[in-house]
């Protein structure tokens, strides 16, 4: 999908919920101003016509991935009609350093536009790596592993909290951690993510997974669910075919009444998680969930709370 869906003009309504927002932390900016001679003379409230071969990417810009295809197709609107909204950019090095819009500049080359518009703006490196991401996160172009990598750096050279990070993006401080998590995973892993060739939920089920390099590629050759990966990886830990019920017999050594056994075996295939049922012949009784590290307990307390995994 080409990127002019972005491109298009700006509403009345201003986005909501993210955070400060990008009108927060740019101010509101006017069009048409005269082209600035040099980057000192950018007054930051207009749009100006500056040189494409004066701009440069930022070499910490969250985005690693640009697919081709795309950023073709967004080149070829930009053919015919121009770069409807500005790039960001401050200046840097006699030049200008992207701050926002990187993939525009990118097309607007390809394009062989020799200006591109832009609203030129004073930012230190803090502010400007939070907007590249808050920008990003906007428009959906970050894969998890961007993202989370963007979220490390922020919280290791600024040392952000993974709770203010969650308020920077308006996203909850649960988020932030289940997509540092995926950092752990093996480098090839992680570039399966990048490529969507496994989802952010299949990362995450194998996370901690003995021989997880082999996993992820079964999973990805067999097109498996998230809720067949989690089976997969506690088969792998246990040693057990998880389609077998583990067992028949009750916490006392009893036999188990087959229709609670055939239960906890489906709590456990939905879950993913050792299910145990102690019926009482009183009509109640208990039920307890076995997890084996905190990524299923955290897991199992999004599923219960309702909240996005």
């Amino acid at each position: 999908m080409s990127d002019e869906t972005t491109e298009k003009p700006k509403s009345a309504k201003r986005p909501q919920g993210l955070g400060r927002g990008l009108s927060a932390l740019l101010g509101d900016a006017t069009r048409d101003e005269p082209v600035a001679a040099n980057p000192a003379q950018a007054n930051g409230k207009t749009v100006q016509s500056i040189e494409v071969a004066l701009i440069h990417p930022h070499p910490e810009q969250p985005r690693r991935h640009f697919d081709d295809a795309a950023l073709q197709e967004l080149a070829d609107s930009i053919a015919k009609r121009g770069v409807i909204q500005p790039i960001i950019v401050r200046p840097h090095g006699g030049g200008f350093q992207i701050i926002a819009g990187e993939r525009r500049w990118r097309a607007a080359q390809r394009a062989q536009l020799h200006r591109i518009p832009a609203i030129v703006r004073d930012f230190d490196e803090q502010e400007t790596l939070e907007i590249a991401l808050i920008e990003n996160i906007q428009r959906e172009d970050l894969n998890p592993i961007e993202e989370a990598e963007a979220y490390r750096k922020l919280i290791a050279e600024f040392h952000h909290s993974q709770e203010a990070l969650g308020r920077i993006v308006g996203k909850s401080r649960s988020h932030v951690a289940n997509l540092m998590r995926l950092l752990e995973l093996p480098q090839a892993v992680q570039t399966q993510v990048m490529h969507s060739r496994i989802s952010m939920g299949h990362a995450r089920a194998l996370i901690g997974a003995p021989d997880c390099e082999r996993l992820a590629q079964q999973v990805e050759t067999k097109g498996l669910s998230v809720r067949d990966t989690e089976q997969l990886v506690r088969r792998v830990k246990t040693g057990s075919d998880a389609s077998t019920p583990r067992t028949t017999k009750s916490a006392t050594g009893t036999a188990k009444d087959p229709d609670i056994a055939a239960l906890e075996q489906h709590l456990a295939d939905i879950l993913g998680l050792r299910v145990d049922i102690v019926h009482e012949g009183g009509g109640g009784g208990a039920l307890s969930l076995r997890y084996s590290n905190l990524d299923q307990l955290d897991m199992l307390c999004q599923r219960l709370s309702g909240e996005r995994i």
